[in-house]
């Protein structure tokens, strides 16, 4: 089973495309697709609103979480960075 995916234009969010042709930021309402034309043509919308979404893609789910080959990397994409804050905080500097 497969669902599209791409990056909001305006803030970057991943966002899936859902079965009313909108874009959600929740995995949950994205379409379902099991059918490879359909599919491809659902990608071919989602490539004409560069407007909205950037870059969308097909990716493997399964039930409601990515899977296939790049189930890791997409994970990484749904709940965000790994590694912390990246926020950096100057310590060095004395008190005048």
């Amino acid at each position: 089973m497969k669902t599209i995916t791409a990056n909001r234009l305006t803030d970057g969010r991943v966002i899936y495309r859902t079965a009313e042709g909108e874009w959600t930021e929740e995995l949950a309402r994205a379409e379902r697709l099991t059918d490879d034309a359909v599919a491809e043509a659902r990608l071919a919308q989602a490539e004409a609103e560069p407007a909205i979404a950037v870059g969308p893609y097909l990716i493997e789910i399964e039930a409601d979480a990515p899977g296939g080959q790049k189930w890791r990397r997409e994970g990484i994409r749904l709940t965000g960075p790994t590694t912390g804050s990246t926020k950096v905080t100057n310590t060095s500097r004395k008190a005048a």
